[in-house]
């Protein structure tokens, strides 16, 4: 029980902290996606927070059956240089009986990540579309900062203005960018607008308007020297109405139960997926255990990267068989279980093939004794 309890520790505290520092990586990465969004006025910078705690358990469901995996290789790894596993294999300790050990962290690593892949994840996948959704229906106001140049989604426009009021109705020193539609072959240019001031007004209908004063208007091509200036007092500006949806239609983020009820062949491939999760957990505490013997003279790091590519040609043929299958390339009844039977009798294999071999160079040598 001892020794249970400090290998169990042991993988556990490794595990956590390669799994802290992915997550650390990964979502730094996200962040300045979404930072650069926000920067360019398609999110609200308010709301980065909340779309990275989203976005989070999606992370973590993929990240925590990596982290167990580089856990079990680098602290068993510490074992066997530290000579420590040496002291364990004399009074006993084999490589299946290291596994079984094993099994208990695995154990629990694999019931967060069904909860995370099957329960979790799909509902913060769920908000964040939603919140996505309502990203879209943010018009040129709710985003708009004052000194800052923005454009729009479809970029035909360009925004400025130099102060904007806490309400965000009122607003000074305004220039607007609008490159007008083509008519046929012929190019209608750009039009600029100037002015010294504006409001925001909603009407009754629904409408909103920018309503601009003091100002001039200039059409024409850059390059050419055609342009129209127009002076006006007074200039309305019509802004697109937001469109509100509340419809989900991104595969992960629909709920498990509906997954179930769904004939559909990429709803089948989705719910094979988030099985997967947890049964990868178990496939690479197996092929972990052997992988992690090292002999001391060799170092810790001698089978890292072999086993970092086995285990990154696991999850990309894992997510080739999704891919085929959405496709209707593979029938569901196979889905993604093929993979993870290849893997099942690769780790079985690296499990089973260092007893075998003692025994067959034992055997080797007593018959050699023996002749002799």
């Amino acid at each position: 029980m001892i020794v249970f309890r400090y290998l169990s520790r042991e993988v556990l505290v490794t595990l956590s902290a390669v799994s802290a520092v992915l997550l650390v990586i990964i979502m730094s990465g996200r962040f300045i996606k979404y930072l650069a969004q926000a920067a360019a006025g398609l999110l609200d910078p308010g709301s980065l927070f909340l779309i990275m705690g989203f976005r989070l358990p999606g992370f973590l469901q993929l990240i925590l059956p990596l982290g167990l995996f580089l856990g079990i290789l680098l602290a068993y790894g510490r074992l066997y240089l530290e000579s420590e596993m040496t002291v364990l294999s004399a009074t006993g300790m084999s490589q299946q009986r290291l596994f079984v050990y094993t099994l208990f962290p695995a154990t629990l690593v694999a019931l967060l990540v069904a909860w995370l892949s099957l329960g979790l994840a799909p509902q913060g996948a769920n908000q964040f579309q939603l919140l996505l959704n309502k990203q879209d229906a943010l018009t040129e106001f709710d985003t708009l900062e004052p000194g800052r140049f923005q454009s729009l989604r479809d970029g035909t426009r360009v925004t400025y203005t130099e102060k904007l009021s806490d309400d965000r109705v009122n607003l000074a020193g305004v220039f607007i960018s609008q490159k007008n539609e083509a008519t046929g072959n012929k190019d209608r240019g750009i039009s600029v607008l100037v002015a010294e001031k504006g409001r925001q007004e909603i009407k009754p209908d629904g409408n909103r308007y920018l309503i601009l004063d003091n100002g001039y208007r200039y059409d024409g091509n850059p390059g050419q020297a055609n342009y129209r200036i127009i002076k006006y007092d007074t200039y309305g500006v019509l802004l697109p109405k937001p469109d509100v949806s509340d419809e989900v239609t991104d595969r992960d983020a629909i709920s498990t139960a509906n997954l179930m009820g769904s004939d559909d062949v990429r709803s089948h491939a989705e719910l094979q997926w988030r099985l997967s999760l947890p049964l990868l957990v178990f496939i690479v505490t197996l092929m972990a255990v052997p992988l992690s013997r090292v002999n001391p003279r060799q170092g810790r790091f001698l089978k890292l990267l072999p086993a970092i590519l086995l285990y990154m040609a696991y999850l990309t043929i894992l997510i080739a068989a999704r891919g085929a299958l959405e496709k209707g390339k593979l029938p569901p009844a196979l889905g993604l279980w093929w993979v993870h039977g290849i893997f099942l009798a690769i780790g079985l294999g690296l499990l089973y093939w260092e007893p075998l071999r003692l025994k067959m160079a034992s055997r080797r040598y007593a018959l050699e004794v023996t002749r002799g």
